[in-house]
């Protein structure tokens, strides 16, 4: 579950990350109100509007302005709430814009100029342990650091049985050429955000930029986190977070409803039960010279009513050619499965893209009979090759 810049910040504070600190706003009234807010609270006399999507890249994108007096902050308000914003992350079609978060100046003169700096923690899912990756260079263009400077990209990799140990802490310091006060302050930092990661349950935090302002302290100016959506249900607080507007319409719907289903770019739709063959079915695609069009899993009670559900979820998606269903029946049984698909089939009229269907397991035999003699335009295989090779002949 992805979480707004502001969230993100919220759930880091908590744990002791030193950010940058703002007031979300849904109207340009509100956001004046923030700005005051937090000028009585640090002295900022110049605030920054940053528009809240679920995406980065909004500074390229313009959803990120400096606003030097409050009608500033009023007209940037209204420039940025309702606006599409296109980022690298998002799709060419961008993202609406619902709310800003009004925060303050942290890049004020000082006894040092400010430094920005990346931090990320996540899984090596290779190695199987989190890491630390950081770079002096941070920013807006940190891709580009990785791409051209890949020497400027550093990782530390995090011993599950020991945890971030204190030389690991100063080392990433050191790295990033800090020294005296700025130092201390970045291995505090640095303790606090691994300790956030890992008490959160997330499966990403990502701080673009960590800046070192013009008076040593270390901050967090944004924030992009991800919550391990199977550890919500430790974390009510954090899921009460969860922005729907943000989230892919037919995703959200399939959740409502119990069914594990992941939007992709492809052109054949699946539809199967169970994850690991979820995704030994998209191999079976990609293979056929097709490409998976979604991740479904249904389940283990595939009725008339979920087959039917989640042949409506994949049959929204236009660039779907071909639906491929492959159904191992262990649980529950073949026959169950096929009658659900023709009592779909037939309640939803007219279905304009082949189907082919792969039942294996508990009366597959049955389950074959029951395809073959609907009547219905639906190809049967028993084999995983057979299946591969009707989506080639399909889409040929």
């Amino acid at each position: 579950m992805n979480l707004h810049e502001y969230q993100g910040k919220e759930i880091l504070n908590s744990f002791g990350v030193q950010i940058q600190r703002g007031k979300v706003a849904s109207t340009p009234d509100e956001a004046v109100a923030a700005a005051k807010s937090l000028t009585e609270e640090t002295g900022t006399g110049w605030h920054v509007v940053k528009a809240q999507v679920h995406a980065g890249g909004r500074g390229k994108g313009g959803g990120v302005k400096l606003a030097k007096s409050l009608d500033e902050v009023r007209s940037l308000t209204e420039q940025i709430i309702g606006m599409q914003l296109i980022t690298p992350q998002t799709s060419a079609e961008g993202k609406t814009v619902h709310q800003v978060l009004i925060t303050e100046d942290v890049y004020y003169p000082g006894e040092s100029e400010p430094e920005e700096y990346y931090m990320s923690v996540l899984l090596d899912r290779a190695k199987g342990r989190n890491m630390i990756m950081y770079s002096p260079e941070g920013g807006m263009d940190i891709e580009a650091v990785a791409e051209d400077t890949p020497h400027l990209i550093f990782t530390e990799e995090i011993d599950p049985k020991t945890g971030l140990l204190p030389f690991q802490a100063r080392r990433i310091a050191f790295n990033l050429g800090l020294s005296g006060k700025a130092f201390k302050e970045m291995t505090k930092f640095v303790f606090a955000l691994y300790t956030a990661y890992v008490k959160s349950d997330s499966s990403l935090f990502e701080i673009n930029p960590v800046l070192k302002t013009s008076d040593n302290r270390v901050i967090a100016v944004d924030a992009k986190v991800t919550i391990d959506d199977n550890a919500l249900f430790r974390h009510k607080d954090y899921e009460a977070m969860r922005d729907l507007r943000e989230e892919n319409a037919v995703e959200v719907e399939a959740r409502e409803v119990g069914l594990s289903y992941v939007d992709l770019d492809g052109n054949v739709g699946c539809m199967v039960n169970g994850a690991g063959l979820a995704m030994a079915t998209m191999d079976l695609i990609k293979q056929a010279g097709g490409e998976p069009a979604n991740f479904l899993d249904v389940g283990g009670t595939a009725d008339a009513e979920r087959v039917e559900t989640a042949f409506n979820l994949i049959l929204r998606d236009p660039n779907v050619k071909a639906i491929l269903v492959n159904i191992f029946g262990g649980i529950v049984r073949c026959d169950r499965v096929a009658q659900g698909i023709v009592d779909a089939y037939k309640n939803m009229g007219t279905i304009n893209v082949p189907i082919i269907v792969r039942l294996q397991g508990t009366n597959a035999d049955i389950a074959k009979n029951l395809i073959d003699n609907s009547g219905l335009d639906v190809h049967s295989a028993i084999e995983f090759q057979e299946a591969a090779d009707k989506v080639q002949e399909v889409l040929s």
